[in-house]
């Protein structure tokens, strides 16, 4: 399914921050956005979900098969969001139980304790989320965006409060159990978008605007030390710093 926002526009205390802002999706491919912070990145974000602030940001979103996207994104936040005293194996199946309002039933169960098992915690499913390294819960959080199973998958700064290591660990993890969704990341790190994407766009100006583009060679997650994929990530931090200049 593919999906294109049209028309969209900004305002902020009186300042438009973008307007007339087109954004295409497509079809089982990972896109990502970078800009500075307040250029308007979350916000596409939230108007995608459905959860957008109707007097602040307004658009049209349209998807291939002709019916509404409301209903059918998984969002995965910087923060991991878990409740503290619900065991691993709850917190991913907190969404059918909000949904349903009854107990999941077996196969949903076994469903999260697969997923679990996907992200390397199947032996800590009865476990709470104090018990786990932010890596861990960042895992957990994961699980739960995959539960979900929506077409459309949104990620805003998903792996930012994680350690370098952890993060690359988690990035291979994302790139393997997301492979065939369509999934729009917003982050601040260029190489982490090249190395997860099929498509990156810089949102910059003032009203801003998406810039054509950047295509990385290859298959995610792609090795940080790949020549291209440097010289992609030289080119966009000179994207990023004319705003700044």
């Amino acid at each position: 399914m593919d999906i294109r926002v049209e028309q969209a526009s900004l305002h902020w205390q009186h300042h438009c921050v973008f307007s007339h802002l087109n954004l295409d999706l497509p079809d089982g491919q990972w896109t990502s956005i970078l800009g500075q912070s307040g250029v308007g990145k979350s916000s596409l974000v939230q108007l995608l979900c459905g959860i957008a602030d109707e007097a602040d940001i307004q658009g049209q979103i349209h998807c291939s098969d002709g019916q509404p996207l409301a209903g059918r994104v998984a969002w995965m936040a910087q923060q991991d969001l878990l409740l503290p005293w619900l065991s691993l194996t709850d917190n991913v199946l907190l969404g059918a139980r909000l949904q349903q309002r009854r107990t999941p039933s077996a196969q949903q169960q076994e469903l999260a304790q697969y997923l679990l098992q996907q992200v390397g915690l199947g032996e800590r499913a009865s476990a709470l989320p104090a018990q786990l390294s932010g890596g861990q819960r960042q895992r957990v959080a994961l699980a739960r965006t995959l539960f979900q199973d929506q077409p459309l998958v949104c990620m805003d700064e998903p792996f930012s409060a994680l350690d370098a290591i952890n993060r690359l660990k988690l990035q291979n993890l994302a790139a393997e159990l997301l492979g065939d969704r369509t999934v729009l990341m917003i982050t601040h790190d260029p190489l982490e978008a090249l190395r997860l994407s099929d498509r990156v766009l810089v949102l910059q100006g003032s009203p801003a605007q998406l810039s054509d583009p950047i295509t990385p060679a290859g298959t995610a997650p792609r090795p940080i030390d790949d020549t291209e994929l440097l010289q992609q990530q030289a080119q966009l931090l000179g994207l990023l710093a004319e705003e700044r200049a």
